[in-house]
């Protein structure tokens, strides 16, 4: 999977916006797009490479403890722009589900 530098700068954007419901707006997104936001999210924040990210392993055996869990999710509300529930990476335990599922939502919700 290539992962563009603007993805990468956009994950930095998000991460520095607060979480005001004047900065949330609602897009729809795709699968594979979340699936990227969330790859390159958890490689900046592991320090790895887009690449060195399986998004069929659970975020557990990255390390993601439930704090960092915490900010993912709302950092990934802010780009998304729908409220989501902050257990998410535990009833959707891979990049891959939790993208499929945020998917869904995003069209339902539009």
């Amino acid at each position: 999977m290539e992962i563009q530098s603007s993805q990468i700068e956009q994950i930095s954007t998000v991460s520095q916006s607060s979480n005001s419901q004047e900065n949330i707006s609602k897009k729809t997104a795709t699968a594979a797009e979340i699936q990227d936001w969330l790859v390159c999210y958890l490689a900046e924040l592991m320090e790895n490479k887009p690449d060195e990210i399986d998004v069929t392993i659970p975020f557990d055996r990255y390390g993601l403890d439930s704090s960092a869990a915490i900010g993912m999710i709302g950092d990934l509300e802010s780009w998304i722009g729908i409220e989501l529930d902050p257990t998410l990476p535990y009833d959707y335990p891979s990049i891959e589900t939790l993208a499929r599922h945020l998917a869904e939502e995003s069209k339902v919700n539009v």
